[in-house]
């Protein structure tokens, strides 16, 4: 019998997302705030630990500035997640930069939620600027 205890599957590392497949296109209304939400029950990463899957929910809220973000390049970068060993933490913090840096928002707000495992259930909260709205 082989035992599982302590193995590591392979990962990729957190280098391997790639920003750039996200694209934006011009808010119309700029000077009206409004909030968008986006939101996933289907982001996946891996345990940068052992290898194993984590999976949670995704939302992402924001008011925007000039830029909205186009949602099939959003669901491209989320992909790229897939097979990258990253902890709840610092995933959410990265999505939130590479937001950031794409959007330029004036708020934004990233929620993120895995699934129970092993007893625990965790929820990563982050946000940029000051909400108006």
């Amino acid at each position: 019998m082989v035992r599982a205890e302590g193995k590591t599957y392979p990962f990729d590392d957190p280098s391997v997302v790639d920003p750039s497949v996200l694209e934006t296109f011009p808010y119309e209304y700029a000077g009206r705030d409004a909030v968008v939400e986006i939101s996933t029950d289907e982001f996946t990463a891996v345990c940068p630990y052992s290898g194993l899957p984590d999976y949670g929910s995704l939302r992402v809220r924001y008011i925007p500035a000039e830029r909205v973000i186009e949602l099939k390049s959003f669901k491209y970068y989320l992909l790229g997640y897939r097979n990258v060993g990253v902890y709840q933490e610092h995933a959410a913090n990265r999505i939130l930069d590479d937001l950031v840096a794409l959007a330029d928002p004036k708020w934004m707000e990233v929620v993120l939620d895995y699934r129970l495992r092993g007893g625990i259930h965790t929820v990563v909260t982050v946000s940029h600027g000051a909400r108006s709205s």
